[in-house]
């Protein structure tokens, strides 16, 4: 198998993360600014599943509100998305979580909690 990379948009600038965005999965990655917690998640639509948590209709996050979306990925297959999702909730994913985002994480010095402090779901 040959894999390809390339330079050019794979859908339309803007379209990240909405219905726009067909058969794309995204894994997310929500700071709680109540506790400063991770969540880790999975959904085919950033900004209404961001507007959910926020809105209390998640009710693992409903207590943890507001959220802030601090990273996300896109999988065309939805399993590599959900393989991705097992990886970060778990101890290793949350400490690739904060190596990946240190610079962000130092500069809004929360106190993020280390690995297994929270996994979402």
């Amino acid at each position: 198998m040959q894999i390809f990379i390339t330079s050019r948009p794979v859908i339309a600038e803007g379209d990240y993360g909405t219905s726009g965005s067909k058969n794309m999965f995204f894994v997310y990655i929500l700071l709680s600014e109540i506790d400063n917690r991770f969540y880790v998640g999975l959904t085919e639509d950033v900004a209404k599943r961001l507007d959910a948590h926020n809105s209390g209709k998640v009710l693992s996050t409903k207590r943890r509100k507001p959220l802030r979306l601090i990273y996300y990925e896109a999988y065309i297959d939805k399993r590599d998305a959900q393989g991705r999702e097992k990886y970060l909730k778990s101890g290793s994913g949350h400490r690739f979580i904060i190596k990946q985002l240190k610079y962000y994480i130092n500069s809004i010095q929360c106190g993020v909690e280390q690995p297994g402090s929270s996994s979402g779901s």
